[in-house]
């Protein structure tokens, strides 16, 4: 697992003690990272919802310096899936 990986694992997992739904974070080059009931863990499963982005993206949206949904706007974070459950992560991201 990547230290990007690890780093992003810990940083989400303080942010969402709980999640109603599957999501998926991937990074390219990294690895990915997924979100559930039972908490945030490095995997690479089957989501509701799949959102990508590069690791310097990831990063800002996880640091509070760049919006979710702006990142999603301008094309920095691909959505595949569930929108209301993007929007649902993006609300406790923000």
């Amino acid at each position: 697992m990547s230290e990007i990986i690890s780093t992003a694992v810990e940083a989400l997992s303080a942010k969402l003690p709980s999640f109603d739904g599957v999501a998926k974070f991937v990074i390219p080059g990294e690895g990915a990272i997924m979100i559930d009931g039972a908490g945030v863990r490095a995997g690479d499963d089957e989501a509701d919802v799949t959102l990508t982005a590069e690791a310097d993206v990831f990063r800002a949206i996880l640091d509070g310096e760049m919006n979710p949904t702006s990142a999603f706007m301008s094309g920095k974070l691909a959505v595949d899936g569930n929108m209301g459950l993007a929007m649902q992560l993006a609300a406790t991201l923000a």
